[in-house]
């Protein structure tokens, strides 16, 4: 938010409104499926939350009474959810606005702006009240300045093997050890991106497959030219396709290019023809480059 600083304190809900750091009143998750989840508050609302710093599970929204013990099960049809799933399916990052709860890491009073977070993970899972909840898990962004009041317990890591343990056979683990490990999806020009999956409607260009996940469907934006230095593709709808994983990698690894008849080769025999919709032209230009940066 512009002008407005991680950590900046509000002592009411209606100041945090007014400051547009949250715009609803009363609902946790502000957004909708369409363009993803604004901001969410995590003030205690829902007992099955846990707040660790900079890792949140966050419960969705849905199925309590007004004493905020759950009474039903939750959904993905519910708009704040479908928002958050929009969020972890798009890489979009969250406002994340901590009210006063059983937490080392709330405020003492009011509510404060924590910063942005990013949705890396959710699923269904039974609540505490023997109700099914769907759970959002939430990591602040690499950086990004996180209250720290206690100190948190790391993850027991697994050491490597010896180098010269020869050719002894892998037995593995009964219990599985926790590993650290981030993962890091970059957002450039998401806005470009979207529009070309919005008109895909999330159906790879190649291949035709469409992911159906819970709460809705998942493609990936692929740009043709690669970005930067030293090919410094455009960061234009004509330069990005809306592509599955697997022809994500293809093409970037060069496996898949394009004819200028927009055919499809693989390993030098034409396997289809690119899908494509009237409003979104392919830059020809960038489709050269891309096969010349492969060429064998």
């Amino acid at each position: 938010m512009p002008n407005v600083p991680v950590g900046q304190e509000y002592a009411t809900r209606r100041l945090a409104h007014e400051a547009g750091v949250h715009r609803l009143l009363q609902a946790g998750i502000c957004g909708t499926k369409k363009k993803g989840a604004e901001s969410i508050v995590v003030s205690g609302g829902y007992k099955d939350d846990e707040d660790y710093g900079s890792v949140i599970i966050y419960t969705g929204h849905g199925g309590q009474d007004s004493a905020k013990k759950q009474v039903s099960h939750q959904t993905l049809d519910d708009s704040g959810n479908a928002a958050l799933v929009t969020s972890y399916l798009e890489g979009l990052p969250v406002r994340v606005i901590r009210g006063k709860h059983d937490s080392p890491y709330a405020p003492a009073s009011g509510y404060r702006y924590d910063g942005l977070y990013r949705v890396t993970n959710h699923g269904r899972k039974l609540g505490i009240d023997g109700f099914l909840i769907w759970q959002f898990r939430l990591e602040v962004y690499d950086g990004a300045p996180t209250p720290q009041v206690a100190r948190q317990q790391e993850l027991r890591v697994t050491p490597p093997a010896p180098a010269d343990s020869g050719a002894a056979a892998v037995r593995g683990n009964k219990a599985s050890e926790r590993v650290t490990s981030t993962v890091q999806r970059i957002v450039r020009s998401n806005a470009v991106k979207r529009q070309v999956k919005d008109w895909q409607d999330n159906r790879c260009q190649i291949c035709d497959l469409r992911i159906e996940v819970p709460g809705g469907s998942y493609s990936e934006g692929a740009h043709i030219q690669a970005l930067g230095s030293p090919y410094n593709g455009p960061y234009t709808p004509s330069n990005v396709l809306c592509l599955c994983p697997n022809c994500h990698v293809m093409l970037d690894a060069g496996a898949i290019v394009l004819g200028d008849d927009l055919a499809v080769i693989r390993g030098g025999e034409v396997v289809g023809t690119l899908r494509t919709h009237p409003r979104h032209a392919i830059d020809l230009e960038c489709v050269r480059q891309h096969r010349e940066r492969w060429r064998r």
